[in-house]
């Protein structure tokens, strides 16, 4: 038996379902990127709220690349089981929210005519870092993406989340039609603002006047995210089986924390996402630096170091002491370069981020972390290194992390094995590690000269030193012990 509507009242009593008649659910969102971390987050926040009768806010997910997520929750009706893991124990949640499928490549007209309805009020992004084709340095536009010269090209049959937005907008003016608010939920610096960027750049190119329009018109609140969320695994879908009773060909898998911190700008109108524990804000900034540079830049440091040194998941890599002293030390360094509002305990947010890192049900595997890091490196570590600069304090520590990575896109690990490297300019850094060689002295400048990553800092004398230094260590000792010095 499959997970869908006709199933629903034959689940266990211990699972956890939709509070509401499906049925009555219209939709108000199109999320655009229906992957995992979108279905762990915010899909639950508005499912909690479709419970409380906001039954006009149901989400319509479209995957701009590929049909996996549409091929699975398409014979599910869109059900899909959430599986929380505590070292305790597991509790599954059913989520409804989402209550139809797209595939943007397959019938780009219908998904820009979904987004161009008045009934849908606002168009949500998690489409990972990559997926905005900018340059991470400096979050502008790279209009020479292959993507966006294509969408220049064919605006009636866009491959790039700014080509959509762009053309659905577009048949909103052109009707006389309110737009609707662009919310996005990537770790982006100042994610509103550099969506919005994006966005107006890519619609002046297209249309001066149109682009006059969104910049006027069209609002980019900035949001806060933060759920630890693995990617699903084949044995993730066999326990979720066994404790439904039925198959879920695409559950997902996650911790008991979540949060979500949200700019109150909505000028289409939003759900009450105050009602679903939602913190909305006059400004995100402050909660935003906090998460990318105490959270996502220690995952990325433990994730290269940890894989490194031979260790397959974030725990794992904890359970080591010398990562778990390091992943401290990053915190405790980064956080003297936040300004946070009064009354917040970084102290007690980087504790409570050491435990979720080291809960040993949740398999949160370095090499997910590690896919990307030509795009994350900038706003993750490479910021709070610089301000570090800025403030004459030592940045050994980070650099490590940088060596890290270093390390890592040369493809071959410390035993001589290759290493699947994920990443938008992967053969970019292969080619770099090729000319240069295992050499720290010849390797760290060649990746520091890689400008989409590290821009003008990589020229700084004391990065350049500091990074060398540390990857000489990497290559001389080993992540381990490298950490542990």
């Amino acid at each position: 038996m499959r997970l869908s509507n006709a199933s629903l009242d034959r689940l266990p009593g211990h699972v956890r379902r939709p509070g509401y008649d499906r049925a009555r659910v219209t939709p108000g969102i199109v999320h655009l990127g229906v992957g995992a971390f979108h279905r762990a987050h915010q899909a639950v926040f508005i499912d909690d709220l479709l419970a409380g009768g906001a039954t006009n806010w149901g989400i319509v997910g479209a995957s701009l690349r590929n049909s996996d997520t549409h091929d699975a929750l398409a014979p599910q009706d869109g059900l899909y089981t959430v599986a929380i893991q505590s070292g305790a124990a597991t509790e599954h949640r059913v989520v409804g929210s989402i209550i139809k499928t797209e595939v943007a490549k397959a019938n780009p007209a219908r998904l820009i005519a979904r987004m161009a309805d008045p009934a849908t009020r606002i168009v949500s992004l998690t489409i990972t870092e990559k997926g905005y084709c900018h340059t991470p340095q400096t979050g502008e536009l790279n209009e020479r993406h292959p993507d966006i010269v294509h969408d220049l090209e064919n605006p009636d049959a866009p491959r790039s989340a700014a080509g959509f937005i762009v053309a659905a907008l577009s048949r909103r003016k052109a009707s006389g039609a309110a737009p609707f608010t662009v919310l996005c939920c990537d770790n982006l610096p100042a994610n509103g603002h550099t969506v919005g960027r994006i966005v107006k750049r890519f619609a002046a190119l297209k249309s001066p006047e149109l682009g006059n329009w969104i910049a006027g018109e069209v609002a980019f609140p900035s949001t806060m995210v933060d759920r630890i969320v693995p990617e699903t695994t084949d044995a993730d879908r066999a326990d979720v089986s066994v404790a439904l009773g039925m198959a879920d060909a695409w559950p997902v898998v996650t911790e008991p924390f979540t949060q979500w911190i949200v700019e109150d700008r909505f000028p289409a109108g939003r759900p009450d996402f105050a009602a679903a524990g939602v913190q909305l804000v006059a400004d995100v900034t402050p909660f935003e630096q906090m998460k990318l540079r105490l959270l996502n830049g220690s995952h990325s440091a433990l994730a290269y170091l940890g894989y490194l040194a031979g260790y397959e998941t974030i725990a794992a890599t904890m359970a080591d002491s010398r990562f778990a002293a390091y992943a401290r030390q990053l915190m405790e360094e980064a956080a003297v370069t936040l300004t946070v509002p009064a009354g917040t305990d970084l102290s007690a947010y980087s504790a409570t981020l050491l435990e979720r890192f080291s809960n040993p049900a949740l398999h949160h595997h370095n090499a997910q972390i590690a896919m990307d890091g030509s795009q994350k490196l900038p706003q993750r570590l490479l910021g709070t290194l610089r301000d570090r600069l800025m403030l004459g304090l030592p940045i050994e520590t980070h650099a490590l992390a940088v060596a890290g990575w270093m390390r890592y896109v040369t493809g071959v690990d410390e035993l001589g094995r290759e290493i699947d490297v994920r990443d938008p300019i992967a053969p970019e850094l292969a080619a770099a590690a090729r000319m240069a060689g295992p050499v720290a002295d010849r390797l760290a400048p060649a990746l520091l000269d890689v400008s989409p990553v590290f821009g003008t800092l990589g020229a700084d004398p004391r990065v350049r030193k500091a990074v060398t230094d540390a990857l000489a260590r990497l290559h001389d000792l080993g992540a381990s012990r490298a950490v542990q010095a």
